[in-house]
């Protein structure tokens, strides 16, 4: 772990674990969402890569294992543990719908000292998109400790 990362969140600040918006509910992202994460994305693969912030390639043009994805939730889930980087599931309505989307928080790798944040949802569910964006803008001023300067959050 590098010392930006040690120090993406101050000790003592408790990371939000929920956030309520119209249509949607975040919660951490975990190896029980596996089976919905993985249907969610995988068919919306074209869709989410042209979500603005999302560069490179993810999610792969031919999609990934049951295991796989369930290795990659596990991952995100300790990270969230270890206060490395926060990554959220996008839940439609107000409690265990289905997974529609997802959003990172994690420090930029080419500068630790920023905030990446990327997030997306299903094709059939892009009316969410700007929603969930006006949202999380709001949430990451508002109850996280990032000065709104460091966070690199493309607009839609």
């Amino acid at each position: 772990m590098t010392e930006h990362q040690q120090d993406f969140v101050p000790d003592g600040f408790e990371v939000p674990r929920t956030l309520d918006g119209e249509g949607f509910r975040l919660e951490p992202l975990g190896p029980q969402h596996n089976e919905r994460d993985l249907a969610a994305w995988s068919g919306s693969i074209e869709h989410v890569r042209a979500t603005p912030g999302f560069l490179g390639g993810w999610p792969p043009a031919e999609g990934m294992s049951a295991e796989a994805n369930l290795a990659d939730l596990v991952r995100h889930a300790r990270d969230f543990e270890e206060r490395r980087g926060f990554t959220y599931t996008v839940l439609e309505g107000a409690g265990e719908g289905d997974v529609i989307g997802c959003l990172y928080v994690y420090p930029a790798k080419d500068a630790p000292e920023r905030v990446r944040v990327t997030s997306w949802v299903r094709a059939d569910r892009a009316y969410l998109d700007a929603p969930v964006h006006a949202a999380v803008s709001r949430w990451l001023r508002e109850a996280w400790p990032f000065d709104a300067g460091r966070i690199d959050y493309a607009p839609r």
